[in-house]
């Protein structure tokens, strides 16, 4: 198979789909790998480097688009992008499409078969290639509210940690899977004081388990919620419902009893941000300021630290990625795990949270790909 990686040109994103190393493990498996030239360059792989592995560099996005089988990136393709793919190319990427309705329109139009890192699934009823950059994300978000605290940048003017003889910043984070408990464990590293909240007594227990005391663990009713996000300076929205949009949590009513000056940091912006004020905004402008509260909305944050995170996405994609190229529709049909990562084919909606988010008729995947 021809397998393409063009340069992402999302704002401010420098990971890349494939490394160098992932590239020589396809053509190890016997495939072509075309990388459009300067795709490499946010995580520091010139096209020399491609080059030593065996790739073959294009000019341009278009020659990559128009050559390959199979397209692998990172982040959801944009409209430029996915007037590109055709029928019978495999998209294999980030997609978040419940919010996203253009973009579903753009793939439907398109015939291409779009398969979603964030929703394959694994054994134990995880998301094994959203993990990576979810534990990137939970982690970032500690290092932004802090940021965002700061009295320059509009924030309240609150070091999380605090010091000596004076209280400690006050994090809430709303969720308890990887983001919720990779933002935990900053900030508690930090020294701030850190409040949980989730639905699932089993996973609070957990959680009680893990920090061993070091974090206040609450059953998430509206009271509960009310409650943590006015005493908080920092809350970090980390809720996530496979492939659905997210709910809407804090809503604008709630923001006039919180402490001006306070920052709600949105993980879930992807999937349509679970704070109602919430807009998705850039790593350019990464803020903005609704009823006197610090917004940060930006939909890619691992892009922040693409070395990190595009070898960590490379980690998880790679063994499905090579799948795919080797069996094509079949890799789908053999792994039911892999089958979960399909959204759309060939004109038809595949995802069931998608499909309802969205208004459209859902195609079963088994069904649709034996139709194809």
């Amino acid at each position: 198979m021809r397998v393409g990686c063009p340069k992402e040109i999302k704002n401010h994103e420098y990971r890349v789909g494939l490394t160098p190393g992932s590239v020589r493990e396809y053509i190890a498996h016997g495939h072509e790998v075309i990388v459009e030239t300067g795709a490499g360059l946010g995580i520091g792989a010139d096209d020399g480097a491609y080059r030593a592995v065996g790739a073959k560099i294009a000019d341009t996005a278009a020659e990559v688009f128009e050559k390959s089988d199979m397209i692998v990136k990172v982040k959801e393709p944009q409209p430029s992008e996915w007037v590109q793919l055709r029928e019978g190319q495999i998209l294999y990427t980030y997609l978040h499409l419940a919010p996203d309705p253009d973009q579903t329109r753009g793939l439907v139009e398109s015939g291409c078969t779009a398969i979603a890192y964030e929703t394959v699934t694994d054994d134990h009823g995880g998301l094994p290639l959203l993990a990576p950059m979810s534990e990137v994300a939970g982690r970032l978000a500690i290092q932004a509210s802090a940021t965002a605290l700061q009295k320059a940048n509009g924030g309240r003017g609150v070091l999380l940690g605090g010091v000596p003889g004076v209280k400690p910043g006050h994090v809430t984070v709303i969720g308890g899977g990887v983001v919720g408990i990779n933002a935990a464990r900053m900030a508690v590293g930090l020294g701030a004081k850190v409040t949980m909240l989730d639905r699932s007594l089993p996973r609070l227990r957990e959680l009680d388990n893990i920090f061993q005391g070091r974090v206040e663990t609450r059953y998430s009713t509206v009271e509960a919620l009310e409650e943590s996000v006015f005493e908080s300076d920092a809350v970090v929205g980390a809720v996530l419902i496979p492939g659905a949009a997210a709910p809407k949590l804090v809503t604008r009513e709630m923001l006039g009893g919180m402490k001006k000056g306070a920052v709600l940091c949105d993980v879930a912006i992807d999937q349509g941000g679970c704070f109602e004020t919430s807009k998705a905004t850039t790593h350019a402008e990464p803020t903005y300021e609704v009823d006197g509260i610090i917004h940060y909305c930006v939909a890619n944050m691992p892009g922040a630290v693409p070395v990190t995170s595009a070898h960590a996405l490379n980690n998880a994609t790679l063994r499905q990625g090579l799948a795919l190229a080797d069996h094509g529709l079949e890799a789908l049909t053999d792994d039911p795990h892999l089958r979960n990562g399909l959204n759309v084919h060939r004109g038809r909606i595949t995802n069931g949270p998608v499909a309802e988010a969205l208004g459209y008729d859902l195609a079963a995947p088994e069904s649709a790909l034996k139709v194809a």
